[in-house]
């Protein structure tokens, strides 16, 4: 099996590829807006160093958002058209779920307890969930292992809609009093260190490390969902997780043509116009 893993739902643009032969290889462009221009590339790069051609591409993942607007249509878009032109499965895995799989992954540490990714959603408000690794979601709950990868949606809490930051501080807070220490990752937890650093319960260490999703993460999580039986999605019905509709629209209502003015209209307007210095009735 050979997947390629293509991330951009933050500002950051990373391809990686896992492959039976080839192992793993990751790349990460800190490009700002630049999505586009360097997307295709870094799928050039990590192919050449693996050894392959994209044509050898068993599978592509794709990081379905929350994120950013412009970098999730391109990440989409490319996975969708590589997919649709290979012939291969396509996966879509969310952002929050990538950031809290690599934070469980994180080497040299015990499993966190409770973790929450935060991506920034701009406009003074963040994306957020929280996964309490230290429970076994379902009716049946416990301590879960040190060891062995949890799928971070099978523990899960969840704010579909932005939250402010104040919002989050004390969601997060009420957590750490009652769970412990909170693991904080995310370009959201970034933004807004100096507001939650101040709480105890609030581990932000790692943010920086794990500020955008990692490519490698995704396909580790991509690969463990499709070896459960997931079922990959089509192209066509794979859409971006934007969580604001309006905003995928505004553009467009914006250019959206006016109605055409009646001729009472125009009538009423010509009369009500003042007239001009020294315009007086022929």
């Amino acid at each position: 099996m050979t997947l390629l893993a293509i991330e951009s739902a933050t500002d950051m643009v990373g391809v990686a590829l896992i492959s039976d032969d080839a192992g793993a290889v990751e790349r990460v462009h800190l490009g700002g807006r630049a999505h586009a221009e360097l997307l295709v590339p870094a799928i050039e790069e990590v192919c050449a160093l693996s050894g392959c051609t994209v044509t050898d591409v068993d599978a592509i993942a794709v990081d379905i958002g929350p994120g950013l607007f412009t970098g999730l249509r391109v990440g989409v878009a490319t996975a969708k058209a590589l997919a649709q032109a290979l012939g291969v499965d396509l996966i879509g895995v969310g952002s929050l779920d990538i950031l809290a799989a690599a934070a469980d992954e994180r080497p040299d540490r015990r499993r966190p307890g409770v973790v929450a990714s935060v991506v920034d959603a701009r406009r003074g408000e963040v994306f957020a969930a929280v996964y309490r690794f230290d429970q076994v979601a379902g009716p049946v709950s416990g301590p879960v292992p040190d060891s062995g990868p949890i799928d971070p949606e099978a523990v899960r809490t969840e704010r579909l809609e932005p939250v402010t930051p104040d919002e989050l501080e004390a969601w997060l807070v009420e957590l750490g009093t009652e769970a412990g220490p909170v693991t904080v990752v995310g370009d959201g937890a970034v933004r807004y260190r100096s507001q939650l650093s101040v709480h105890a319960a609030l581990d932000l260490d790692a943010a920086g490390e794990l500020a955008s999703p990692p490519p490698l993460a995704l396909a580790r999580l991509a690969l463990r969902r499709l070896a459960r039986g997931d079922a990959p999605a089509t192209p066509l019905a794979l859409v971006p997780d934007y969580r604001r509709p309006a905003d995928a629209r505004i553009n467009w209502e914006q250019r959206a043509p006016r109605p055409p003015s009646t001729a009472a209209d125009t009538a009423g307007a010509d009369t009500a116009a003042p007239r001009r210095s020294g315009q007086g009735t022929p």
